[in-house]
């Protein structure tokens, strides 16, 4: 015991004069080559892969033909239950590929997953199932023949009834462009809806359309046949990201990845049949515009369509969820709003009263100014749009808020310490409930690296989901619970927690290809046991006294001061492991379980357990 306390006496001893001056290490678990999410009582683990899990195909006449490997660049997860009297399994699970290919085996462009889960002990395990057309096995390829195949599936829509849409979010304007040199759609001859292919559409079957003409809508598939069933030509040709369909189950929200992109909803004249009904955007003065949707010619572009009559504009519109019948959305930013915004506003668009409130957040000296002035301020192009935010929209009212506006604002340079708590471009959004708590989860997409998104000396990306607890009425960017993190280079995507098994359902999408198997494909990951670790997640910090005091401790996933201060953490040999400036709390994901000791800038050490 003597010798372990002079050994952390002499750590401590030798940083005190350095300790204020040690520059920041890379927090948490950037730059790491594997997916890095909270320790226990979490069980992690991978479901599907992608480029190594096999799936079975069908021909295109829709007959099983064997096997391919499964693609990659996993997006949307949908989830359909399995209402089977006596079945144990959860239900089926759908996954988006965004990658784009040409595969006559498995189908070229993007596609689609279907595989069925249960749930064994604290583990996930996929079904083998017997398809209504023969296939056999656990990965089954989405068949997209009979709607004349799909691209770049992004994110998508599931209803309460366990029916299933992709977005195919790769706009194309040309042949030419989707055939990417062989290496995209390779069938390039015109499509005839309803005639050339089994699935139709009412109003439209036997139209002709160029075939770049038929992707880019937002597609329905069955996940029990591994099948597509129609596109939504009816709600207009675009940048598709994401929707959701409200209690009525005749409106539709629907998300567009574009900038400028309108706010849209579809309205179906009767309950679950989305075949008929109107199409509208939003305009900034809380009015819907009607966009026409019986002409497939005019529904080409719908994003211009709605522009051109007014519509409201917002900068990357993405996923879309539903909470206590408000809509919450991801507007992932971009870091200039380029020229195609006051194009588009001379064309007629019109901005939303939600900019006013995001430019003030950024620009506090603004905070005197005229809202016109404000909405001038940004039009202009002063408004750099690097994190973009998390917004609200009340069907009560039709506006549009902040709910959470990304950050924290970091100036040319890099800062003296890298926030434990920020919020780069979202993208992928959803809600789990546990116990008597809702809980939004948020995931990133980075744009770039610029700006704080990413720590000074990383050069390839890592993606984070982060928890809010939706019963706190203040939001915060401080507030947000981090808990997962990509390996180099990859997306986190992907939102669907299932209640009956108590799992987060998560995605990592296009690692660096150098990351250790299986982190350096694409796939689809597993958290359980939630119930036990929200609690622990928000328990409050407590101290004792005004000396230097961690907490906790033993820890796991991060440590807290009881003051601001220059921190190193150091092993038992004395290398250092990590260290900040100036913090209150820090991550401490990526360190091995054992002892450390723990140095603030006054020279006074606490030795931590990592469990």
């Amino acid at each position: 015991m003597k010798k372990h306390l002079l050994s952390m006496a002499l750590i401590a001893a030798s940083v005190v004069a350095q300790a204020q001056n040690t520059p920041p290490s890379v927090p948490g678990a950037y730059g790491s080559t594997t997916v890095v999410v909270p320790p226990s009582p979490l069980k992690y683990q991978v479901v599907f892969i992608g480029g190594y899990d096999s799936v079975a195909t069908v021909d295109n006449n829709g007959q099983p033909n064997g096997n391919a490997l499964a693609k990659q660049w996993h997006d949307f997860i949908g989830f359909t239950k399995d209402n089977t009297p006596g079945s144990a399994d959860l239900g089926w699970i759908t996954i988006n590929h965004e990658m784009v290919q040409a595969n006559p085996k498995i189908g070229d462009g993007g596609g689609m997953t279907v595989f069925k889960i249960k749930k064994s002990g604290d583990s996930i395990q996929v079904v083998n199932q017997t398809l209504a057309d023969g296939r056999t096995g656990k990965f089954f390829n989405v068949d997209f023949t009979p709607t004349g195949q799909t691209g770049m599936n992004c994110g998508g829509i599931q209803a309460a009834d366990g029916r299933i849409w992709t977005a195919e979010e790769w706009f194309q304007s040309s042949n030419a462009g989707i055939f990417a040199n062989g290496g995209g759609i390779t069938d390039t001859s015109d499509f005839v809806i309803g005639t050339t292919s089994s699935a139709g559409f009412p109003g439209f079957n036997g139209e002709t359309i160029k075939r770049y003409q038929n992707l880019n809508y937002v597609t329905e598939i069955n996940p029990k046949t591994a099948k597509s069933v129609r596109k939504q030509y009816n709600w207009g040709r675009g940048g598709w990201e994401a929707g959701v369909i409200m209690s009525d189950n005749k409106t539709v929200y629907l998300g567009i990845d574009e900038s400028p992109a309108p706010w849209v909803k579809f309205v179906a004249n009767t309950a679950n049949d989305f075949t008929s009904g109107n199409l509208f955007a939003l305009k900034a003065d809380g009015n819907w515009v009607q966009i026409p949707n019986t002409n497939i010619d005019s529904l080409d572009k719908v994003s211009e369509l709605a522009i051109r009559r007014g519509a409201a504009m917002y900068n990357r519109v993405e996923w879309l969820a539903e909470y206590n019948g408000k809509i919450y959305f991801t507007e992932t930013g971009r870091d200039d709003i380029g020229s195609a915004w006051q194009n588009s506003f001379n064309m007629g668009g019109t901005i939303d009263a939600h900019w006013v409130e995001a430019v003030r957040i950024r620009h506090p000296e603004l905070a005197a100014q005229t809202d016109d002035s404000v909405k001038n301020f940004f039009l202009k192009r002063n408004f750099k749009d690097y994190y973009g935010r998390v917004n609200v929209f009340d069907p009560a009212t039709n506006q549009v808020s902040v709910f959470i506006e990304g950050g924290p604002y970091l100036p040319v340079g890099e800062p003296g310490a890298y926030p434990t708590n920020h919020l780069s471009n979202p993208d992928g959004i959803g809600f789990m409930k546990i116990g008597q708590k809702t809980f939004m989860v948020v995931q990133e997409d980075l744009n770039g690296l610029s700006f704080g998104r990413m720590p000074a000396g990383i050069t390839t990306p890592s993606c984070e989901a982060y928890l809010y607890d939706m019963t706190d009425p203040n939001p915060t960017i401080a507030k947000l619970k981090r808990i997962a993190v990509t390996p180099a280079g990859a997306e986190i995507t992907g939102v669907s927690y299932i209640e009956d098994g108590d799992v987060l359902l998560i995605n990592n999408q296009h690692p660096n290809t150098s990351n250790p198997f299986p982190n350096n494909n694409s796939f689809t990951f597993a958290l359980s046991g939630w119930s036990n670790f929200v609690t622990s997640l928000y328990d409050e910090p407590a101290f004792d006294g005004n000396s230097f005091q961690i907490w906790p401790n033993p820890a796991s996933r991060e440590l807290h001061f009881n003051e601001k201060s220059d921190i190193v953490i150091r092993d038992m040999q004395g290398k250092q492991v990590k260290a900040a400036k100036n913090a209150e709390i820090i991550d401490i994901y990526d360190l091995k379980a054992g002892t450390y000791v723990v140095i603030n800038g006054k020279g006074q050490s606490q030795k931590l357990i990592i469990q």
